[in-house]
Order: structure tokens, then C-alpha cells, then sequence
């Protein structure tokens, strides 16, 4: 094969990859420089000159004349009857430019040209999808599903990239079909050896927070500001924002009439319950607001351990809780406050960790994630309510209402 076929074969791969004249003359200037090496052991005495649009290559090796049985270095170094063969009038001491072909580097040398190409162009190709992605964390992408797996579903964009979104990335209710277009934020890309990985999320606080950019202009235009979005990703979610123009309502314009605007956001978000929570600087007043829709008789409030003690009548407890106790742990994460709920009007009260030789630990913890943590906040619930709010079976439920029954008759 001699240069201008190899050369022509070689520019076939910057219409197919549509990579710029220049990168290209890089890259096959550094794969023919790694198979000089190869033959010679260095390439620094080489000068290799590509033309890849006119399918010209030259490469010149440089070495110095000699005399006779004096060559130490045979790639720097050449004798003197050899140079006088390329040019009869040369010197000792004279520099030697000779034409090396590519024949000369043999059979396999030019096959593992093209195969270090082709994989020199790949790397490119890699480098340049992780540059573009990099740019594009915590934005919101689109890409098709290509292929659902067990802990993935795999997608593929309009560019034929793929894109990961791994199983605890996805919001418990989607359901997608090969096919389907899907919206999540680039939440993370890294190179795992030279390829990239490029994670999507539905489940990030950003993408919700993303989404509130797409869909209320006063957010875009920066007219209303986030300040912070917590979510447990298909069930519930907290957004507090504020504004710096008293005219606006950030609230009302977020949520939009009757909803309007929230709608689309919620249903992207598999109906997820979202709460749109006015940001102020009053702690008391924020923390009450996070608790919504519960009305607070009082609190009381540790700044230093970042706990606060909040008073309820005690058909307000649940409320302030939730169900499954999403309320009550969102409004913590809102504020930065663990919150402790007491009930107004209970003198006496028992808390669930007394009874931990009566009642196994892991069934006190399950209640206590529902914001059950006393012996009167489980007796004052219905038994099918605690089914529904715990992953406890009923008999379990009836066999603790009768331990904490004993306590209290006793």
C-alpha cells in the first residue's frame, strides 16, 4: 500500500466522524510518530508532513553522516558510503535527509496504523462527548430508551450517546416502554477509563428545581429565586422561594390559578404532592410554614443543637406528620431543624423506647419513622391507618395497642 492510498483510506474517517481538518492532521501525525518508535526506538529525529485533504504524506528521517564503522546510534547516525548513495557530495558531519515509506515499516506496522487510528478517533470522539456533557450537569436532557434493564435503563439521544439512568435515579412510579422520550438532569459524568458515563436523574431536587425554571417564566427571568427543594422523590416535595419585588406573590406565581402552573411539574413528577413554601429569614415563622398544613400552638426552639420542640392539639399531630412521616422530615430538611412534635393538653406520656423489652427495636423504629414516638401518639391512631402509615402487619400493631393499653390501665 503506498502513502496517498493509506492517506486517502485514512481522511475517509473525517467525513464519517466529522472531525476538523487540523485534530485530524493531529491525530494521524501522533499514530505515525508511535509506529516510528516502534521500528526505530525514537521519533524525535523524524519530520512527518500530512496533508490529509490532498492524501499527501512525507516522512523524512534526519540523520548525521559518519565515517565509516563509527555508527553508534544506526537511527542518528549513518556512514558515509551509505549517505553518498542518496547524494554523492556529502560530508562528514552533514545532515541527512532521507525519504522513509511506508512499505519500509512493514505489513503489520500499517495494519495496527489503522486499527491505533481507529481507536485514537474514538478517544477523541469520548473526550469530546464528556466535554459536552460536563457543561451540562444539573441541566435537564431528553433521551430516548433504547434498552430497559434490571438496574438501568439505558438511553440513547438524538446523537446516538448513551445515557445511564440507574434504578435508584428513577421516581418508584415510572413506567417506560422502549421508545419513549424521557426528561431527567444531568446529575453526574465521569470518564471511566476513556469512555464516558453520563448519569441522568428524576429523582435530584435539581431536576424539580430545573423544572420550576422551564415552566414559570418569573423563576427563569429570576424574578422569583429557589432557595431550596427537598423531595422524596414520587410522594412528596418542599420548595421554598421568595422574591425581591414586594409586588410579586412567589407562591401564587408558582403555583399559578387553581394549580395551573404547578399541574405539568406534578405530573412529570408521577403526581408527586409538591408544597411551594414562602422563604423568610423569621425562623419561627419558616419552621411553622414548613409544618403546613398543621396549625402550631408553640415551639421552642434550640438553635444550637438545631432542634425545635413544636406544640399541637392533638388532631393537628398527624397533620404536621404526614403519612408515612414525609411532612414532618421534608420541613426538616426545609429548615435544617430536627423537629419534635408534642401534643397540647397530655400530662402524661410514655416514650415508645420504655417499652423495649416488651416491643422489638426494629418495630419501635418503623414507628418512629411514621412520627410515632410516644405510647399516646400510637394509641390515639386507627389500626389501619398504622398499616397503611408502617410496613408492620396488623397482628404486630394489635399485639403493640395492647402493651401500651396495659401501661396506661395499669
Amino acid at each position: 500500500m503506498d502513502n496517498i492510498t493509506l492517506i486517502e483510506s485514512f481522511a475517509d474517517f473525517k467525513d464519517d466522524k466529522l472531525i476538523d481538518r487540523v485534530t485530524l492532521m493531529a491525530i494521524l501525525e501522533e499514530v505515525f510518530r508511535g509506529a516510528l518508535r516502534r521500528k526505530y526506538g525514537d521519533d524525535e529525529n523524524f519530520d512527518v508532513i500530512i496533508n490529509p485533504d490532498k492524501g499527501d504524506l512525507e516522512i523524512w528521517r534526519n540523520r548525521i553522516v559518519v565515517e565509516d564503522g563509527e555508527v553508534e546510534d544506526e537511527n542518528l547516525e549513518i556512514e558515509i558510503t551509505e549517505a553518498r548513495k542518496i547524494e554523492p557530495d556529502f560530508e562528514v558531519g552533514e545532515d541527512v535527509s532521507e525519504e522513509v515509506k511506508l512499505v519500509d515499516l512493514g505489513r503489520r506496522a500499517i495494519l495496527a496504523l489503522r486499527q491505533n487510528l481507529t481507536s485514537k478517533l474514538h478517544e477523541h470522539d469520548n473526550t469530546n462527548v464528556y466535554k459536552k456533557f460536563k457543561e451540562l450537569e444539573g441541566e435537564i436532557y431528553s433521551a430516548e430508551v433504547h434498552h430497559i434493564r434490571h438496574k438501568a435503563i439505558i438511553l440513547l439521544d438524538d446523537e446516538g450517546n448513551e445515557i445511564i439512568m440507574p434504578k435508584d435515579k428513577q421516581i418508584p412510579s415510572d413506567f417506560f416502554r422502549k421508545g419513549d422520550n424521557i426528561r431527567g438532569v444531568i446529575e453526574s459524568v465521569e470518564l471511566i477509563g476513556t469512555k464516558p458515563s453520563i448519569i441522568l436523574s428524576r429523582t435530584s431536587p435539581s431536576f424539580l428545581e430545573k423544572l420550576f425554571e422551564q415552566e414559570i417564566p418569573e423563576v427563569f427571568d429570576g424574578l422569583i429565586t429557589i432557595k431550596k427543594v427537598v423531595r422524596i422523590p414520587g410522594e412528596k416535595a418542599k420548595v421554598s422561594v421568595d422574591s425581591y419585588d414586594d409586588r410579586i406573590d412567589p407562591v401564587g406565581a408558582c403555583v399559578g390559578m387553581k394549580g395551573s402552573r404547578i399541574h405539568g411539574i406534578v405530573r412529570e413528577l408521577g403526581n408527586e404532592n409538591i408544597d411551594v413554601i414562602n422563604h423568610t429569614n423569621n425562623l419561627q415563622l419558616f419552621i411553622s410554614r414548613a409544618l403546613n398544613p398543621a396549625k402550631l400552638n408553640s415551639m421552642k426552639i434550640d438553635e444550637e443543637n438545631k432542634r425545635v420542640e413544636v406544640i399541637l392539639n392533638p388532631e393537628e399531630v398527624s397533620k404536621a406528620i404526614g403519612r408515612g412521616g414525609h411532612n414532618i422530615r421534608l420541613a426538616g430538611q426545609l429548615t435544617g431543624y430536627e423537629i419534635d412534635v408534642f401534643r397540647e393538653g397530655v400530662e402524661e406520656d410514655v416514650e415508645l423506647t420504655e417499652f423495649s423489652d416488651e416491643i422489638e427495636s426494629w418495630i419501635i423504629e418503623e414507628l418512629a419513622k411514621a412520627g410515632l414516638d410516644t405510647a399516646k401518639s400510637v394509641l390515639e391512631q386507627d389500626v389501619n391507618d398504622l398499616v397503611k402509615r408502617t410496613d408492620l402487619e396488623e397482628e404486630t400493631i394489635n399485639d403493640v395497642l395492647r402493651i401500651l393499653k396495659e401501661e396506661f390501665e395499669d
